[in-house]
């Protein structure tokens, strides 16, 4: 579908125009009226049904989906820790508007194009990756009408009606003599059952199965195989027909995407978006924050101190480990040492500590023979001078799967049950193993929602309210990311302690 480019090679033409992308600089936005409404993107909402023939890099081909990635994967997680709806909401629209902003005509000073050109390519590239198996497919479509909603609700009135307009959506509107003879029925699926309110709300008729979350929770009139549904919850109407539509592009989209001729290039990125997705978080290289570059560089000394504060669980485990039997596997080395390096441990300091932890078990001749050099290369010193990042939880959830002898991996997908109840309890004293905490963790693991169970375990830990997460709602996706949120939380109290402190003496000296 997607033939990306360096901006300059146009591909030729589909035999399925639906399904086709054309390369065309003069539509794609750029250089638009940065403070004027969109000429291409006429609204905000979007219902995706015509291809972009858009110019895009294969930069932006990944980055586009990746952002769009991420809030999708935010808002499945969101939707799995039994949140208030308000607190999903607002969760969802602070996280949309870091990674994936889009502002109605009214905002100023806003280039409305390159927002909804980078939108509406993320969600095209998407399908691309989601489109291969039911799961995905469902999965994806949930997510999506979750957004869909978001913005629906936060949108312009005016801007809205006018989009609903142009979909010239398939309704039958219940003309006044129809209403009063029905007026009885339809009453008793109103909330507020006054007459007033009855005169001046406007009715429906769709097919019943087209709603069938309103048939369910009994919001609807049935009649002759129609439901009245009234202008109040047309958000249903609107959602249902977007999530149908969705589902059958997407099933249209994997019987044809065999046939398309895709660039060589594509496949990978393709690949990695569906895996990331499938483990529930979206990848991306750890940054270290200005929090965490404020706190310092970390020595070999401050490492179980730091250990025993602020590391996640599988970080946790490999250093408990580490520590018992002075030793651990490659991966576990691996993944431990680049994760160390991460939170602030130079080199020199890294070669310290790990010939401490190996201790008497190894002589300085083999230590500096057979693991020095390995040091030294995670930190891009040796072979190809490689400045290697951390390893992501998406990338620790699916990369290199431990075996019976090894010790790196997550805990909460690579652990039994039983073993992950007895490290949870004994290694964070805030979590009984019997109590219903230790139960929702359980449950997020074995719904396979492992990024829950571990924002969840950070929250106990942290005696932060649940749904909170790393702050603004945000789900743990990065083991550097718990550390560096851990450590600044602890750095808020010291500076409160300290308020305290200097206030008390201002106080006494008067």
């Amino acid at each position: 579908m997607f033939r990306p480019s360096t901006r300059h090679n146009i591909p030729s033409s589909s035999t399925n125009p639906a399904l086709e992308v054309k390369v065309n600089k003069r539509q794609s936005g750029i250089g638009a009226n940065p403070a004027g409404p969109s000429t291409r993107y006429p609204y905000r909402l979007n219902f995706y049904e015509t291809p972009p023939t858009l110019d895009i890099t294969l930069e932006e081909f990944e980055t586009f989906a990746i952002s769009r990635l991420r809030v999708l994967s935010q808002i499945e997680a969101l939707s799995h820790r039994s949140l208030p709806y308000a607190q999903v909401q607002s969760s969802i629209t602070n996280y949309t508007k870091t990674h994936l902003n889009l502002s109605s005509n009214t905002a100023r000073n806003v280039n409305l194009d390159e927002e909804r050109r980078r939108d509406e390519i993320g969600h095209w590239v998407l399908r691309l990756s989601f489109c291969r198996s039911p799961d995905l497919r469902a999965r994806f479509v949930r997510s999506e009408v979750a957004l869909f909603k978001n913005r629906f609700e936060t949108d312009d009135v005016n801007e809205r009606s006018s989009f609903l307009k142009s979909l010239q959506l398939d309704w039958q509107v219940v003309d006044e003599n129809e209403k009063m003879r029905y007026e009885k029925e339809l009453k008793l699926c109103m909330w507020e059952k006054k007459d007033e309110a009855f005169k001046n709300e406007s009715w429906f008729k769709v097919p019943w199965h087209t709603v069938p979350d309103l048939v369910g929770s009994r919001k609807v009139y049935i009649r002759a195989g129609m439901a009245y549904v009234p202008q109040s919850l047309q958000i249903s109407l609107v959602l249902q027909a977007f999530a149908s539509r969705l589902e059958k592009a997407l099933e249209l989209t994997a019987k044809n995407l065999p046939r398309l001729d895709e660039d060589d290039r594509l496949g990978p990125v393709i690949d990695h978006l569906a895996s990331s997705f499938l483990s529930g978080v979206a990848s991306s290289d750890y940054q270290s924050s200005d929090s965490a570059a404020a706190q310092g560089v970390v020595t070999a000394e401050m490492v179980d101190d730091v250990a025993r504060k602020h590391f996640p669980p599988c970080m946790r485990n490999l250093y408990d480990r580490l520590k018992r039997d002075h030793h651990l596997k490659h991966f576990g080395r691996l993944q431990l040492g680049l994760f160390l390096k991460g939170i602030g441990l130079p080199l020199d300091e890294a070669v310290v500590f790990w010939r401490r932890m190996y201790g008497a078990t190894m002589s300085d001749d083999k230590f500096n023979k057979e693991y020095k050099y390995n040091i030294r290369h995670s930190y891009g010193q040796e072979g190809k001078r490689t400045n290697y990042p951390p390893k992501s939880c998406q990338q620790i959830l699916t990369q290199n799967q431990p075996g019976t002898q090894d010790s790196h991996g997550c805990p909460f997908r690579h652990f039994s049950p039983d073993n992950l109840s007895a490290f949870l309890s004994s290694t964070y004293p805030q979590i009984d193993r019997g109590s219903s905490e230790m139960r929702d963790i359980l449950d997020s693991v074995k719904a396979t929602h492992y990024h829950v169970a571990c924002t969840r375990v950070f929250e106990l830990t942290h005696g932060i309210k649940k749904g909170e997460g790393l702050g603004g709602s945000e789900s743990v996706a990065h083991p550097n990311k718990w550390t560096d949120r851990s450590r600044e939380l602890e750095r808020e109290v010291v500076e409160r302690i300290k308020k305290k402190e200097d206030s008390d003496e201002m106080m006494i000296d008067q």
